[in-house]
């Protein structure tokens, strides 16, 4: 019990170095928790763009303030690439991607050369903690045998948990610390120094039987999200068919005050989390004969959802003699939700490749991406174009694919020739919008 005790104490007393590896969306804004807290943190990325950002104090997150980042350098936060410097820090926080590979199959890849990389600097008193979202069991059966594999014993002298990243990217209404926060440790004494690590940071941390367990939670409640979106999603092309606009439909059922949550329909699931993470529990349910039917169906309604808006404008230009071929359109919003300037998954863009593929001249205006950014998938070497009357008058459609608040839309639908309404943004009947 001594590494335990030792290692409790240094975080209460606030002694223990924090190391955070991977700092994008989730291990940036959990760096800044700890340095505001008094903790000396290193942040570990193979990213020398970002480490050289950090050092200058400055964001490469819109929603993240550069003079956090500055206040917490200037105090002692520290970014690098050398993960030798695994050995200085108490705390092993893996904060990776966990990208779905070419047949929707997790690909752990990320998590996986990451932990490998710290490996050989590991040593006694340590805590290992995954954020990463990923299937129930990965924590046991890919870390657990790697950590040990080096002669270290989780529960004794290295200690092993599982806490599942919570963001809302943009959302003014939750912070990192406000937050309440899953954990599943592989021991008790694994639980007992996660519950330590995390309850000096964030207000309510919420324990539960294993890392399983909390890795399990992590995937409900995404699934939760990309279930009823895909239902909701199918529900709005029923009613589209039956002339009924599912946005007044569901604001009157949200004044039900039990018993119904609203979620809205839009062009497709964006993010790094809700087109992705339901299909790590629909492949690992096959490792015990069972098929995740609802999961599955709706991943599909929801990825038909760029194609329904391609149909829309398809038929819309139509009606007005034209095609989409050589048509100009504009594309509002890139995007994978509103406010913010994450692209990761946007069905935005996935509606631009299908625009170009049919030969159509697209331009897109988005606030928040002033430049159309690096992707794996996509590239377009465009920037964002100004919204003037002059220019919504050139276009033959505009497709409304994010509806950031900063968007004028008097000023859309007073010049624009047509609209495409993927948010349900503009209400009652106008002749020059089409909803979709």
């Amino acid at each position: 019990m001594e590494h335990v005790e030792n290692l409790i104490s240094k975080i209460i007393e606030k002694q223990a170095v924090i190391g955070i590896l991977g700092m994008g969306y989730v291990g940036l804004p959990l760096m800044l928790r700890y340095a505001d807290l008094g903790y000396k943190v290193v942040g570990f990325d193979v990213d020398e763009s970002k480490i050289e950002k950090i050092e200058n104090g400055q964001s490469y997150i819109e929603h993240i303030n550069a003079d956090n980042i500055k206040k917490a350098v200037d105090n002692g936060m520290q970014a690098t690439t050398d993960f030798s410097r695994i050995a200085e820090v108490d705390t092993v926080i893996l904060c990776v991607p966990t990208p779905l590979n070419k047949y929707r199959e997790p690909d752990l890849s990320f998590v996986i050369n990451t932990l490998e990389s710290t490996l050989p600097y590991l040593r006694a008193g340590q805590i290992v903690s995954l954020e990463s979202t990923t299937y129930p069991g990965t924590t046991e059966e890919e870390l657990l045998p790697r950590i040990e594999g080096t002669g270290h014993k989780v529960g004794d002298d290295i200690f092993l948990v599982y806490s599942p990243e919570r963001e809302d990217p943009g959302n003014p209404n939750f912070t990192t610390n406000t937050i309440p926060k899953v954990l599943g440790g592989h021991t008790a004494a694994c639980l007992k120094v996660g519950e330590a690590l995390y309850g000096q940071a964030i207000d309510k941390v919420v324990t539960v039987s294993s890392t399983r367990a909390a890795e399990m939670t992590k995937l409900l409640e995404n699934i939760h999200r990309a279930v009823n979106i895909g239902l909701v999603n199918e529900m709005k092309v029923v009613a589209d068919r039956m002339g009924i606009d599912i946005h007044e439909v569901i604001d009157a059922a949200a004044t039900k005050p039990f018993g119904f949550t609203p979620y809205y329909p839009g062009p497709g699931l964006g993010g790094h989390c809700i087109p992705i993470d339901p299909f790590y529990l629909t492949w690992k349910a096959r490792e015990y004969g069972l098929h995740t039917r609802f999961i599955e169906l709706s991943g599909e309604v929801n990825a038909k959802m760029p194609a329904y808006v391609i149909e829309k404008l398809t038929n819309a230009l139509n009606r007005e003699g034209k095609s989409v071929k050589d048509s100009k359109i504009l594309v509002l919003g890139i995007a994978y939700k509103k406010n913010v300037d994450d692209m990761r998954e946007s069905p935005s863009v996935e509606i631009m490749e299908m625009l170009q593929y049919r030969g159509a001249n697209i331009e897109y205006s988005d606030p928040h991406v002033p430049k159309f950014p690096k992707m794996r998938k996509y590239k377009f070497d465009l920037s964002s174009v100004a919204l003037t009357p002059e220019n919504l008058a050139s276009y033959d459609a505009v497709v409304l694919a994010t509806d950031h608040d900063k968007f004028d839309y008097e000023l859309v639908k007073k010049h624009a020739n047509l609209i495409i309404d993927a948010r349900g943004k503009y209400r009652g009947h106008c002749e020059k919008v089409v909803k979709a």
